[in-house]
């Protein structure tokens, strides 16, 4: 069994009054999720959760507090089991830019939209997840 681990985030911004999350929509797939990527040898999982996301969009972040840390494992092929982590950043740039290999589009959605937004369940409930943490951190 082949084993792979990715990192990433639930990338969230204000606007006007509403708290927006960064979702991507992958050229592969054609599924909306969250940016995500490989981990790179002697990286740590926060590094690779920003790098990853500035390759894929172009945005700088702030990952304020990693208490939030959530993890999800399938099997994206008969032989191999990857495991996801995912945490919460703040954009601390805006300046979207696709990269044009791995990603079709990009999109800011006001989060109690996002959902319906998502081809997994469990992307749905991190956004759940997300939605409980930031109300709690009064962000």
């Amino acid at each position: 069994m082949n084993y792979e681990k990715s990192c990433g985030a639930i990338v969230y911004r204000k606007h006007y009054g509403n708290t927006e999350i960064l979702l991507i929509k992958h050229i592969k797939s054609g599924y909306w999720s969250f940016p995500k990527g490989h981990m790179e040898d002697g990286e740590s999982e926060l590094d690779t959760a920003v790098r990853e996301i500035k390759e894929e969009t172009n945005i700088d972040i702030s990952i304020d507090d990693s208490s939030f840390r959530e993890t999800v494992s399938f099997n994206p092929r008969r032989d191999t089991r990857k495991e996801v982590v995912y945490f919460v950043a703040r954009a601390t740039s805006f300046d979207c830019r696709p990269q044009e290999e791995e990603i079709s589009d990009i999109r800011w959605v006001e989060i109690g939209q996002a959902a319906s937004q998502l081809a997994y369940d469990n992307d749905r409930l991190i956004v759940n997840k997300v939605r409980a943490f930031l109300a709690k951190s009064k962000i």
